[in-house]
C-alpha cells in the first residue's frame, strides 16, 4: 500500500495551504487533491450536506485514486463529518482541527486565545472540544467569519473591502485580549496579512497546515505506509467547477503544480 497516493480534499482552494507543507515534508509521497468548488463554501451549508459531499468525496479518493489515507483538509468538513469519515473509510483519516488546536494552546502566552473560522465550524463547536481535549488552562474566544472565504476564491486578498469586513469581525477576538489566533480555516493564511494588521503585532497567528502535515507523516509512518520511493512524488489537482478557474488562482496560491489541473466530477 505504501506506494499509493495520500487523498485530500477542501470545499476549493483553502486546503491547498495543507497540500503545500504535505508536500514540502514529504516531497517523495503522491498527493490527490480534490478542490470541491462546484459547491463552495462548505461553512455556511447544513452539516448533514457537508458531510455527505465529504463521505463521497473521500470515496472516490479512496475507489477511482487508491489513496492510501484520506487528509480532510477543511476545517467544516472536519467539524462535521470526520466522525463519520473514520467510521465508514478503509484507511486512515486524519483532519486539521486537532493539529490546530495543539499548536495554538503552546503559542499563547497570556492564556488567551482565540479561534476564527465559517458559521459551519465555530456553531460546531469543535474547536471548544480540541482545545479542552489538549488539557491546556487557557480562555477561548471563537468568531465566525462569513465573508472571507469568498473574497479568498475571488483571489481579493487585500484592499479597503477586506479590511473593513476583518476589522468588524476579528471585534470579539480583539476584545477578548488574545495572543494567539488560530486561522480555523485552511483559506484564511492567505489573509494573513490583512488579519495581523487588524490584530496587531502581539498576535500569533497560528495556521493547521504545517502541524496537520506532521500528523500526516506520523501516522504514515505508524501505519507502516510512507513511501519507499526516492524519486519526487506526482501531484494530481482536480475541481468540481471550472477548471480553468481553479487552475489559474490555485497557481498564484500553491504553485505551478496547479497547471494540470483536471475536472473531478461528483459520482464518478
Amino acid at each position: 500500500m505504501a506506494h499509493r497516493p495520500i487523498g485530500m480534499f477542501d470545499s476549493g482552494f483553502g486546503g491547498l495551504t495543507v497540500a503545500r507543507a504535505l508536500i514540502d515534508l514529504m516531497p517523495n509521497e503522491d498527493l490527490v487533491y480534490v478542490g470541491d468548488t462546484g459547491r463552495y463554501p462548505y461553512g455556511s451549508k447544513p452539516a448533514d450536506e457537508v458531510r455527505g459531499y465529504a463521505i463521497q468525496i473521500a470515496w472516490s479518493l479512496v475507489r477511482d485514486f487508491d489513496a492510501k489515507a484520506i487528509v480532510v483538509a477543511c476545517n467544516t468538513a472536519s467539524a462535521v463529518a470526520y466522525d463519520a469519515l473514520v467510521k465508514e473509510m478503509p484507511v486512515p483519516v486524519l483532519e486539521v482541527i486537532n493539529p490546530g488546536a495543539r499548536s495554538l494552546v503552546q503559542a499563547t502566552r497570556n492564556k488567551n486565545v482565540g479561534v476564527i473560522g465559517t458559521v459551519g465550524t465555530v456553531s460546531s463547536g469543535a474547536y471548544v472540544r480540541a482545545v479542552a481535549a489538549t488539557g491546556a488552562d487557557v480562555a477561548l474566544t471563537s468568531a465566525a467569519c462569513p465573508g472571507f472565504v469568498e473574497f479568498v476564491e475571488r483571489g481579493q486578498t487585500t484592499g479597503d473591502e477586506v479590511m473593513v469586513l476583518a476589522e468588524r469581525l476579528l471585534a470579539p477576538v480583539r476584545t477578548a485580549n488574545v495572543d494567539a489566533l488560530l486561522l480555523g480555516c485552511t483559506h484564511y493564511p492567505y489573509l494573513a496579512r490583512v488579519i495581523s494588521e487588524v490584530m496587531g503585532p502581539n498576535v500569533v497567528l497560528v495556521s493547521s497546515a504545517d502541524e496537520t502535515a506532521f500528523a500526516v507523516r506520523k501516522a504514515l509512518i505508524d501505519a507502516d505506509l510512507v513511501s519507499h520511493e526516492t524519486n519526487r512524488g506526482e501531484h494530481t489537482f482536480l475541481s468540481s467547477g471550472d477548471v480553468s478557474w481553479f487552475a489559474d488562482l490555485g497557481r498564484r496560491l500553491l504553485g505551478p503544480e496547479l497547471s494540470d489541473a483536471k475536472l473531478w466530477t461528483p459520482g464518478k
